[in-house]
């Protein structure tokens, strides 16, 4: 009890109330109360609820004094205009609020007794304006009642002739227009109607909506509407405008409708390849209307606007092409051969030109086209002769080259690769290297065993399919070399002269040979000693007396040479023993056994 309201006997505990109490400010009042007995320190408490029983000493009052409402004359009977509200602080039945018309009136209005609600009663007409005033009192149910008659609320009622129709549209909610018009064209013409008179039937015009880009105008007035900027179909070719008719009344009242602006499409654009530069490839040999490859062109027209045709542009080598007007699509007119042209250019740029003209107008633009003729293996390689024939010297050393032999092939990549091989015998006298082609010796050489080999090389390409080769004879001719002696047929030789032989007679002839060729291989003879009985003819052989023999018993040995005739000579020596006949008995080796030393590597017919 902070405000000091109650008291407490402490002898006898009687609470009583010291100032008066209010039940709209406090309706509980909760107070603990303690005993104790004595001085003793133990002490005991309790609550005591004391609850303030409501009077009926507040009358209800209205929150505001005045007021004004306005109401059309097309209500009906029972609609609620206005709502009265008055508070009263007591509580319960004295709190408790009844409502009533106080002023005269002529049966125009009730009001709900509870919840305070003004209803109309009957139908109030349009023909002039009325105004009321209603004063409305509040009493509470008390016992007595208080009442707020000396406080009552006046509320100002005006029945108004009031805009009671919207706007119709009576336009069409369509309109077109070509994309290449004017800025202020006029686009379309918006019509509403409002049966109300005077202001409330009024009308302005406005673009609610749709018009972001600000691409129309609205005569609010007219309801013309015209275009503020040029107009693009590609960029947009439908507007949704949505646009209100509102009245002049208060309230205005208002309609909205969505006009559809179409853009229609003018041939104003431009047909472009998707691409600038198409790039592709084909094989050659293929039979004509090959499929080479297919281009595209858009064109942000619409319509027959947008229907394109496609060709080629006139150019080195369009005529074996041929492109499909309709579909872009260009397939080969003739089979293709890169080895004739790899490559189809226009303007120096392996490129094929095409075009793509809108049906009906030259406007077009162009794209190139860079095509690449994909080799197929149909060529052989070729040898720069159909037959090669060479001379070598017999006295080459082994892994000499002799021959270089070359072969071409149009084709490309592994297809024009050359690889070289010999496939007949050459009794291991010769190989040829696989890349370059080179025949070379792998063994030594000698004509007098073999003067000529005849064998074929083989030029090969690389491809992985089908290899295709060619095969050239090769005629490889061994030149002579003067490495081989003259050798005697017979040595040593003996000869059986008469002694009445006469002078220039023949009387023995010596045989040699030499295996080389030419002056190589022709031997002449000669006395290694000259002799003044005997002369030897160079070239025969033969060897003649030139003296009569001067006894029976004549007796000599010739040494005889045989050379050939080449530019370092080699020489072979034969004996030629002569006896008259009485001593051919006596005639006998000088020793029983011969040895010798010959050096290794000695050349053939050496003495």
């Amino acid at each position: 009890d902070p405000q000091g309201r109650f008291s407490i006997d402490p002898q006898f505990g009687i609470i009583r109330s010291k100032k008066q109490l209010d039940h709209e400010t406090q309706s509980v009042v909760v107070l603990t109360v303690q005993s104790q007995l004595g001085n003793s320190p133990v002490y005991s408490s309790t609550q005591v609820n004391i609850s303030v029983i409501d009077i009926n000493d507040n009358p209800p009052v209205f929150l505001t004094k005045s007021d004004k409402v306005t109401i059309s004359h097309t209500q009906p009977p029972g609609t609620a205009v206005y709502i009265a509200h008055a508070e009263d602080k007591d509580s319960g039945l004295n709190g408790a609020i009844k409502y009533s018309i106080a002023s005269k009136q002529p049966n125009t209005f009730s009001i709900d007794p509870s919840l305070g609600v003004v209803n109309l009663t009957r139908t109030v007409f349009a023909d002039k304006q009325q105004e009321y005033t209603l004063h409305i009192a509040a009493e509470d149910c008390g016992s007595p009642p208080l009442t707020s008659s000396l406080d009552s609320l006046a509320a100002k009622i005006v029945i108004l002739d009031i805009n009671d129709n919207s706007p119709s549209f009576t336009s069409s909610p369509l309109s077109y227009v070509m994309e290449d018009v004017e800025v202020g064209f006029l686009v379309h013409r918006i019509i509403a109607k409002d049966p109300d008179e005077g202001r409330n039937g009024q009308v302005t015009y406005h673009i609610l909506s749709g018009n972001e880009n600000k691409a129309f105008v609205l005569d609010k007035i007219t309801g013309l509407l015209s275009t503020a900027r040029l107009l693009d179909r590609e960029i947009q070719e439908r507007y949704s405008l949505t646009v209100m008719a509102l009245d002049d009344g208060s309230p205005a009242l208002s309609a909205s409708q969505v006009l559809t602006i179409v853009v229609l499409d003018v041939n104003d654009e431009t047909p472009i390849f998707l691409k600038q530069f198409y790039e592709t490839a084909v094989h050659e040999n293929q039979d004509p209307g090959e499929f080479v490859i297919k281009v595209e062109a858009v064109d942000r027209d619409a319509g027959l606007n947008s229907l394109l045709q496609y060709e080629i542009l006139p150019g080195a080598g369009y005529e074996k092409f041929k492109m499909n007007s309709d579909s872009g699509e260009l397939v080969t007119t003739a089979s293709l051969d890169r080895e004739t042209q790899e490559v189809f250019s226009i303007k120096g740029n392996c490129e094929i030109s095409m075009s793509a003209c809108k049906m009906g107008s030259e406007n077009g633009s162009t794209a190139q086209l860079y095509l690449t003729v994909l080799d197929e293996n149909d060529h052989n390689p070729l040898f720069a002769k159909t037959q090669y024939q060479i001379s070598v010297r017999e006295d080459l050393e082994e892994g000499s080259a002799i021959l270089d032999l070359f072969a071409s092939d149009k084709d490309d990549g592994l297809n024009g690769e050359v690889t070289y091989s010999l496939v007949d015998d050459t009794f291991g006298a010769f190989a040829i290297d696989s890349v370059t082609g080179s025949i070379v010796t792998t063994k030594a050489l000698d004509r007098e065993t073999k003067s000529q080999y005849t064998f074929r090389a083989v030029a090969s390409d690389c491809s992985t399919h089908l290899p295709r080769s060619t095969t050239v004879s090769v005629v490889v001719h061994i030149d002579d070399v003067n490495d081989n002696d003259p050798v005697f047929l017979q040595n040593p030789i003996r000869a059986f002269v008469p002694a009445e032989t006469p002078v220039n007679e023949t009387i023995a002839t010596v045989r040699a040979e030499d295996g080389d060729l030419g002056s190589n291989g022709a031997v002449v003879f000669g006395l290694m000693i000259a002799e003044t009985v005997f002369q030897i003819n160079a070239n025969t052989g033969d060897i003649i007396l030139q003296e009569p023999l001067t006894s029976k018993d004549f007796s000599t040995q010739l040494l005889v040479t045989a050379s050939d005739r080449g530019l370092s000579p080699r020489t072979a020596t034969a004996m030629v023993i002569i006896f008259t006949e009485e001593q051919e008995e006596e005639i006998s080796f000088s020793h029983s056994l011969y040895e010798a030393s010959v050096p290794e590597n000695s050349a053939a017919g050496g003495h």
